[in-house]
Protein backbone atom coordinates (compact mmCIF):
# COMPACT_ATOMS: atom_id res chain seq x y z
CA UNK A 1 0.00 0.00 0.00
CA UNK A 2 2.61 2.32 0.67
CA UNK A 3 4.53 1.98 -2.21
CA UNK A 4 1.46 2.56 -4.55
CA UNK A 5 1.10 5.82 -2.88
CA UNK A 6 4.39 6.68 -3.21
CA UNK A 7 4.59 6.01 -7.08
CA UNK A 8 0.91 8.02 -7.57
CA UNK A 9 2.72 10.75 -5.82
CA UNK A 10 5.53 10.28 -8.02
CA UNK A 11 3.43 11.39 -10.88
CA UNK A 12 3.40 14.99 -9.77
CA UNK A 13 6.46 15.77 -7.44
CA UNK A 14 9.25 18.02 -8.65
CA UNK A 15 12.74 16.21 -8.90
CA UNK A 16 14.57 17.45 -5.44
CA UNK A 17 11.44 15.84 -3.41
CA UNK A 18 11.40 12.66 -6.33
CA UNK A 19 15.07 12.32 -5.05
CA UNK A 20 14.85 12.37 -1.69
CA UNK A 21 11.52 9.96 -1.72
CA UNK A 22 13.70 7.52 -4.03
CA UNK A 23 16.69 7.45 -1.36
CA UNK A 24 14.26 6.76 1.04
CA UNK A 25 12.66 3.81 -0.78
CA UNK A 26 16.44 2.80 -1.36
CA UNK A 27 17.43 2.84 2.36
CA UNK A 28 14.21 1.23 3.39
CA UNK A 29 14.38 -1.83 0.85
CA UNK A 30 18.38 -2.25 2.18
CA UNK A 31 17.83 -1.81 5.90
CA UNK A 32 13.96 -1.97 6.97
CA UNK A 33 12.03 -4.92 8.12
CA UNK A 34 9.91 -5.54 5.15
CA UNK A 35 7.19 -8.48 3.94
CA UNK A 36 8.36 -10.10 1.00
CA UNK A 37 5.39 -8.50 -0.56
CA UNK A 38 6.92 -5.09 0.57
CA UNK A 39 10.00 -5.98 -0.57
CA UNK A 40 9.27 -6.94 -4.26
CA UNK A 41 6.75 -3.54 -4.70
CA UNK A 42 10.18 -1.00 -3.56
CA UNK A 43 12.54 -3.50 -6.12
CA UNK A 44 9.64 -2.96 -8.64
CA UNK A 45 8.76 0.94 -7.72
CA UNK A 46 13.16 1.05 -8.06
CA UNK A 47 13.03 -0.57 -11.46
CA UNK A 48 10.85 2.07 -12.57
CA UNK A 49 12.84 4.83 -11.41
CA UNK A 50 15.53 4.12 -13.45
CA UNK A 51 13.65 5.58 -15.92
CA UNK A 52 12.85 8.85 -14.42
CA UNK A 53 14.03 11.78 -17.02
CA UNK A 54 15.81 13.31 -13.83
CA UNK A 55 19.59 12.35 -13.04
CA UNK A 56 18.74 12.98 -9.65
CA UNK A 57 16.67 11.14 -9.00
CA UNK A 58 18.77 8.00 -10.67
CA UNK A 59 22.06 9.72 -8.80
CA UNK A 60 19.54 9.07 -5.62
CA UNK A 61 19.07 5.35 -5.81
CA UNK A 62 22.86 4.85 -7.37
CA UNK A 63 24.44 6.54 -3.81
CA UNK A 64 22.08 4.33 -1.87
CA UNK A 65 22.40 0.98 -3.45
CA UNK A 66 26.19 1.31 -4.99
CA UNK A 67 28.08 -0.25 -1.87
CA UNK A 68 25.30 -3.20 -1.23
CA UNK A 69 25.94 -6.67 -1.74
CA UNK A 70 21.37 -6.84 -1.46
CA UNK A 71 20.95 -4.03 -4.16
CA UNK A 72 18.70 -5.80 -6.80
CA UNK A 73 21.15 -6.84 -9.48
CA UNK A 74 19.39 -5.76 -12.26
CA UNK A 75 19.08 -1.99 -10.90
CA UNK A 76 22.84 -2.00 -10.20
CA UNK A 77 23.49 -3.09 -14.13
CA UNK A 78 21.08 -0.59 -15.44
CA UNK A 79 22.63 2.09 -13.27
CA UNK A 80 26.22 1.35 -14.21
CA UNK A 81 25.49 1.88 -18.06
CA UNK A 82 23.33 5.33 -16.88
CA UNK A 83 25.02 8.44 -17.78
CA UNK A 84 28.86 8.77 -16.52
CA UNK A 85 28.33 10.96 -12.71
CA UNK A 86 25.60 8.01 -11.90
CA UNK A 87 27.29 5.40 -13.71
CA UNK A 88 30.69 6.12 -11.70
CA UNK A 89 29.13 6.17 -7.95
CA UNK A 90 28.32 1.84 -9.34
CA UNK A 91 30.84 1.00 -11.10
CA UNK A 92 33.90 2.53 -7.56
CA UNK A 93 31.68 0.97 -5.07
CA UNK A 94 29.52 -2.08 -6.17
CA UNK A 95 30.70 -5.83 -4.55
CA UNK A 96 27.57 -7.28 -7.24
CA UNK A 97 29.91 -6.46 -10.68
CA UNK A 98 32.09 -9.08 -11.58
CA UNK A 99 35.76 -8.92 -13.09
CA UNK A 100 34.11 -9.46 -17.21
CA UNK A 101 31.28 -6.51 -16.40
CA UNK A 102 34.11 -3.90 -15.00
CA UNK A 103 36.14 -4.91 -18.01
CA UNK A 104 33.55 -4.34 -19.92
CA UNK A 105 33.00 -0.67 -18.96
CA UNK A 106 36.18 0.22 -19.10
CA UNK A 107 35.96 -1.18 -23.04
CA UNK A 108 32.58 0.56 -23.66
CA UNK A 109 32.86 3.87 -21.77
CA UNK A 110 34.54 6.53 -21.27
CA UNK A 111 37.16 8.09 -18.53
CA UNK A 112 35.03 8.97 -15.89
CA UNK A 113 34.07 5.29 -15.89
CA UNK A 114 37.56 4.18 -16.00
CA UNK A 115 38.88 6.63 -13.34
CA UNK A 116 36.02 4.50 -11.37
CA UNK A 117 37.20 1.29 -11.48
CA UNK A 118 40.23 2.29 -11.09
CA UNK A 119 39.53 3.58 -7.88
CA UNK A 120 37.63 0.69 -6.00
CA UNK A 121 39.25 -0.82 -3.19
CA UNK A 122 40.50 -3.85 -5.02
CA UNK A 123 41.01 -3.70 -8.89
CA UNK A 124 42.30 -7.63 -9.87
CA UNK A 125 45.06 -7.93 -12.23
CA UNK A 126 42.69 -8.62 -15.05
CA UNK A 127 40.69 -5.31 -14.77
CA UNK A 128 43.99 -3.19 -14.38
CA UNK A 129 44.97 -4.99 -17.41
CA UNK A 130 42.21 -3.99 -19.30
CA UNK A 131 42.45 0.06 -17.88
CA UNK A 132 46.25 -0.15 -18.99
CA UNK A 133 45.56 -1.33 -22.39
CA UNK A 134 42.45 0.88 -23.69
CA UNK A 135 42.17 3.18 -20.45
CA UNK A 136 42.84 6.99 -20.56
CA UNK A 137 46.37 9.11 -19.35
CA UNK A 138 43.89 9.76 -16.11
CA UNK A 139 42.72 6.19 -15.70
CA UNK A 140 45.79 4.63 -15.64
CA UNK A 141 47.27 7.07 -13.04
CA UNK A 142 44.56 6.51 -10.89
CA UNK A 143 45.17 3.27 -11.19
CA UNK A 144 48.96 3.54 -10.37
CA UNK A 145 48.23 5.42 -7.40
CA UNK A 146 46.00 2.77 -6.28
CA UNK A 147 47.38 1.07 -3.24
CA UNK A 148 44.70 -1.80 -3.93
CA UNK A 149 45.49 -2.51 -7.18
CA UNK A 150 46.75 -5.69 -8.63
CA UNK A 151 48.97 -5.51 -11.59
CA UNK A 152 51.17 -7.26 -14.12
CA UNK A 153 54.32 -6.00 -14.64
CA UNK A 154 53.44 -6.54 -18.74
CA UNK A 155 50.59 -3.85 -18.00
CA UNK A 156 52.45 -1.36 -16.47
CA UNK A 157 54.96 -2.00 -19.49
CA UNK A 158 52.04 -0.89 -21.63
CA UNK A 159 50.95 2.19 -19.54
CA UNK A 160 54.51 3.29 -19.78
CA UNK A 161 54.79 2.36 -23.53
CA UNK A 162 51.35 4.54 -23.88
CA UNK A 163 51.96 7.19 -21.46
CA UNK A 164 55.68 7.12 -20.62
CA UNK A 165 56.19 10.77 -21.48
CA UNK A 166 53.80 12.44 -19.38
CA UNK A 167 55.32 13.64 -16.23
CA UNK A 168 52.93 12.66 -13.76
CA UNK A 169 53.00 9.08 -14.95
CA UNK A 170 56.70 8.61 -14.83
CA UNK A 171 56.90 10.03 -11.25
CA UNK A 172 54.74 7.96 -9.61
CA UNK A 173 56.28 4.71 -11.65
CA UNK A 174 59.81 6.14 -10.47
CA UNK A 175 58.33 6.84 -6.74
CA UNK A 176 57.79 2.95 -5.90
CA UNK A 177 59.97 0.50 -5.35
CA UNK A 178 60.80 -2.84 -7.09
CA UNK A 179 60.50 -1.40 -10.45
CA UNK A 180 62.32 -3.33 -13.11
CA UNK A 181 65.32 -2.21 -14.86
CA UNK A 182 64.22 -2.75 -17.78
CA UNK A 183 61.01 -0.23 -17.07
CA UNK A 184 62.85 2.56 -15.41
CA UNK A 185 64.92 2.48 -19.20
CA UNK A 186 61.65 2.55 -21.01
CA UNK A 187 60.98 5.81 -18.94
CA UNK A 188 64.31 7.22 -19.63
CA UNK A 189 63.71 6.81 -23.21
CA UNK A 190 59.85 8.50 -23.05
CA UNK A 191 61.93 11.67 -21.05
CA UNK A 192 64.23 11.19 -23.83
CA UNK A 193 61.68 11.70 -26.67
CA UNK A 194 59.92 14.13 -25.20
CA UNK A 195 62.56 16.68 -24.67
CA UNK A 196 63.45 16.22 -27.94
CA UNK A 197 60.34 17.21 -29.36
CA UNK A 198 60.23 20.20 -26.96
CA UNK A 199 63.27 21.36 -27.78
CA UNK A 200 62.44 21.33 -31.59
CA UNK A 201 59.45 22.86 -30.99
CA UNK A 202 60.69 25.84 -29.44
CA UNK A 203 63.03 26.16 -32.14
CA UNK A 204 66.28 25.70 -29.74
CA UNK A 205 67.91 23.18 -31.68
CA UNK A 206 67.18 21.48 -35.13
CA UNK A 207 65.36 18.26 -35.28
CA UNK A 208 68.63 16.15 -35.94
CA UNK A 209 70.82 17.99 -33.54
CA UNK A 210 68.56 17.59 -30.78
CA UNK A 211 67.43 13.76 -31.47
CA UNK A 212 71.16 13.26 -31.34
CA UNK A 213 71.65 15.02 -27.95
CA UNK A 214 68.97 13.28 -26.31
CA UNK A 215 70.02 10.17 -27.82
CA UNK A 216 73.36 10.43 -25.65
CA UNK A 217 71.79 11.77 -23.08
CA UNK A 218 69.54 8.57 -23.10
CA UNK A 219 72.57 6.18 -23.59
CA UNK A 220 74.34 7.59 -20.82
CA UNK A 221 71.91 7.37 -18.46
CA UNK A 222 71.44 3.44 -19.99
CA UNK A 223 74.74 3.05 -18.88
CA UNK A 224 74.53 4.25 -15.66
CA UNK A 225 71.28 2.38 -14.68
CA UNK A 226 73.07 -0.81 -15.45
CA UNK A 227 75.77 -0.27 -13.45
CA UNK A 228 73.66 0.00 -10.34
CA UNK A 229 71.22 -2.68 -11.92
CA UNK A 230 71.57 -6.02 -9.69
CA UNK A 231 73.56 -8.87 -11.82
CA UNK A 232 70.06 -10.91 -12.18
CA UNK A 233 68.21 -8.13 -13.39
CA UNK A 234 70.92 -7.18 -16.70
CA UNK A 235 69.88 -9.77 -19.04
CA UNK A 236 65.92 -8.32 -19.08
CA UNK A 237 67.38 -5.22 -19.83
CA UNK A 238 69.47 -6.03 -22.69
CA UNK A 239 66.28 -7.91 -23.76
CA UNK A 240 64.66 -4.69 -23.43
CA UNK A 241 67.13 -2.65 -25.50
CA UNK A 242 67.23 -5.09 -28.28
CA UNK A 243 63.51 -5.28 -28.54
CA UNK A 244 63.43 -1.16 -28.17
CA UNK A 245 66.23 -0.86 -31.35
CA UNK A 246 67.99 0.40 -28.60
CA UNK A 247 70.76 -1.86 -28.41
CA UNK A 248 73.49 -0.30 -31.18
CA UNK A 249 76.75 -0.17 -31.40
CA UNK A 250 77.34 3.16 -29.83
CA UNK A 251 75.57 2.04 -26.80
CA UNK A 252 77.91 -0.93 -26.36
CA UNK A 253 81.06 1.11 -27.28
CA UNK A 254 79.93 3.25 -24.45
CA UNK A 255 79.51 0.89 -21.75
CA UNK A 256 83.00 -1.03 -22.55
CA UNK A 257 84.34 2.58 -22.32
CA UNK A 258 82.72 3.10 -19.27
CA UNK A 259 84.66 -0.13 -17.89
CA UNK A 260 81.04 -1.85 -18.23
CA UNK A 261 81.97 -5.29 -18.27
CA UNK A 262 79.41 -6.66 -17.29
CA UNK A 263 76.79 -4.89 -19.74
CA UNK A 264 78.68 -5.37 -23.11
CA UNK A 265 79.61 -9.01 -21.80
CA UNK A 266 75.55 -9.38 -21.87
CA UNK A 267 74.96 -7.29 -25.04
CA UNK A 268 76.94 -9.80 -26.92
CA UNK A 269 75.36 -13.07 -25.54
CA UNK A 270 71.88 -11.88 -26.14
CA UNK A 271 72.93 -10.63 -29.78
CA UNK A 272 75.09 -13.40 -30.26
CA UNK A 273 73.10 -16.39 -29.03
CA UNK A 274 76.32 -17.45 -27.52
CA UNK A 275 76.13 -18.57 -24.09
CA UNK A 276 77.45 -16.09 -21.31
CA UNK A 277 80.10 -18.31 -20.02
CA UNK A 278 81.73 -18.25 -23.66
CA UNK A 279 81.45 -14.93 -23.89
CA UNK A 280 83.66 -13.83 -21.03
CA UNK A 281 86.02 -16.30 -22.36
CA UNK A 282 86.62 -14.83 -25.50
CA UNK A 283 86.19 -11.73 -24.64
CA UNK A 284 88.98 -12.07 -22.17
CA UNK A 285 90.86 -13.94 -24.87
CA UNK A 286 93.71 -11.54 -26.42
CA UNK A 287 93.90 -13.66 -29.84
CA UNK A 288 91.82 -11.20 -32.22
CA UNK A 289 90.11 -13.60 -33.80
CA UNK A 290 88.54 -15.09 -31.36
CA UNK A 291 86.73 -11.91 -30.32
CA UNK A 292 86.37 -10.95 -33.99
CA UNK A 293 84.49 -14.46 -34.53
CA UNK A 294 81.96 -13.09 -31.51
CA UNK A 295 81.72 -9.25 -32.94
CA UNK A 296 80.56 -10.65 -36.34
CA UNK A 297 78.15 -13.27 -35.05
CA UNK A 298 76.38 -10.24 -32.75
CA UNK A 299 75.98 -8.53 -36.58
CA UNK A 300 77.61 -5.37 -35.27
CA UNK A 301 78.93 -2.70 -38.11
CA UNK A 302 82.20 -3.59 -39.27
CA UNK A 303 83.49 -0.11 -39.64
CA UNK A 304 83.17 -0.10 -35.53
CA UNK A 305 85.31 -3.57 -34.88
CA UNK A 306 88.92 -1.19 -34.82
CA UNK A 307 87.36 0.69 -31.54
CA UNK A 308 86.00 -2.43 -29.87
CA UNK A 309 89.40 -4.17 -30.53
CA UNK A 310 91.53 -1.36 -29.06
CA UNK A 311 89.44 -0.78 -25.90
CA UNK A 312 89.74 -4.43 -24.83
CA UNK A 313 93.06 -4.39 -25.52
CA UNK A 314 93.58 -1.01 -23.30
CA UNK A 315 91.63 -2.63 -20.44
CA UNK A 316 93.68 -5.71 -20.57
CA UNK A 317 96.81 -3.86 -20.94
CA UNK A 318 96.39 -0.71 -18.83
CA UNK A 319 94.30 -1.91 -16.03
CA UNK A 320 91.31 -0.57 -16.43
CA UNK A 321 89.20 -3.36 -15.22
CA UNK A 322 88.07 -3.10 -11.48
CA UNK A 323 88.50 0.75 -11.78
CA UNK A 324 87.72 2.76 -8.64
CA UNK A 325 85.80 5.27 -10.58
CA UNK A 326 82.78 2.88 -11.22
CA UNK A 327 81.13 1.82 -14.21
CA UNK A 328 78.68 4.68 -15.10
CA UNK A 329 80.67 7.30 -16.63
CA UNK A 330 83.58 7.04 -19.46
CA UNK A 331 86.55 6.79 -19.12
CA UNK A 332 88.65 9.73 -19.97
CA UNK A 333 92.19 7.65 -20.35
CA UNK A 334 91.13 5.27 -21.93
CA UNK A 335 88.94 7.11 -24.80
CA UNK A 336 91.98 9.03 -25.36
CA UNK A 337 94.28 5.56 -25.68
CA UNK A 338 91.27 4.05 -27.66
CA UNK A 339 91.39 7.13 -30.05
CA UNK A 340 95.40 7.28 -30.50
CA UNK A 341 95.39 3.45 -31.77
CA UNK A 342 92.63 3.91 -34.01
CA UNK A 343 94.16 7.07 -35.86
CA UNK A 344 96.87 4.62 -37.14
CA UNK A 345 93.70 3.29 -39.54
CA UNK A 346 92.61 4.38 -42.71
CA UNK A 347 90.86 7.50 -41.71
CA UNK A 348 88.34 7.26 -44.58
CA UNK A 349 87.40 4.14 -42.95
CA UNK A 350 87.01 5.30 -39.39
CA UNK A 351 86.25 8.63 -39.65
CA UNK A 352 82.71 8.29 -38.10
CA UNK A 353 84.04 6.29 -35.48
CA UNK A 354 86.57 8.61 -34.66
CA UNK A 355 83.85 11.82 -35.02
CA UNK A 356 82.14 9.58 -31.77
CA UNK A 357 85.00 8.44 -29.83
CA UNK A 358 86.05 12.42 -29.63
CA UNK A 359 82.47 13.11 -28.64
CA UNK A 360 83.21 10.46 -26.24
CA UNK A 361 86.35 12.07 -25.10
CA UNK A 362 84.48 15.50 -24.52
CA UNK A 363 82.10 14.21 -22.62
CA UNK A 364 84.83 12.47 -20.44
CA UNK A 365 86.80 15.78 -20.26
CA UNK A 366 83.84 17.81 -19.08
CA UNK A 367 82.46 15.08 -16.27
CA UNK A 368 85.90 15.06 -15.04
CA UNK A 369 86.32 18.97 -14.94
CA UNK A 370 82.77 19.50 -12.82
CA UNK A 371 84.01 16.71 -10.68
CA UNK A 372 87.22 18.19 -10.29
CA UNK A 373 85.94 21.42 -9.42
CA UNK A 374 83.30 20.55 -7.11
CA UNK A 375 86.44 18.19 -4.92
CA UNK A 376 88.18 21.84 -5.31
CA UNK A 377 84.62 24.05 -4.04
CA UNK A 378 84.45 21.62 -1.08
CA UNK A 379 88.44 21.84 -0.30
CA UNK A 380 88.23 25.45 -0.17
CA UNK A 381 84.93 27.24 1.02
CA UNK A 382 86.27 26.37 4.76
CA UNK A 383 89.57 28.02 4.08
CA UNK A 384 87.88 30.41 2.50
CA UNK A 385 85.05 31.07 5.25
CA UNK A 386 87.67 30.99 7.90
CA UNK A 387 89.87 34.15 6.60
CA UNK A 388 86.23 36.04 5.90
CA UNK A 389 85.40 35.43 9.85
CA UNK A 390 89.11 36.31 11.22
CA UNK A 391 88.89 39.73 8.70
Amino acid sequence: MIVRQFLFWLRSAPAGERAEATSALARAYLYSDLSDDDLAAAEGAMTMLLDDPSPLVRGALADVLAASEYAPASVIYALAADQPEIAALVLERSPLLLDADLVDAVATQGSSAQCAIARRAEVPRSVAAAIAEVGSAEACLVLLENPGTQIAQFSIDRIVERFGHLAPIREVLLAGEGLPASTRQALVAKLSETLAEFVVARDWLNEDRARRVVKEACEKATVALAADTPEEEVRPLIRHLRESGQLTAGLLLRALLSGNLTMFEESLADLSGIPLSRISRLVHDRRSDTFRAVYEKASLPASAYPAFREALATMQEDGFLGDPSGSARLKRRMIERVLTRCASHDIQEVAPLIMLLRRFATEAAREEARMFCEDLVDGVMPDYGTEMIAA
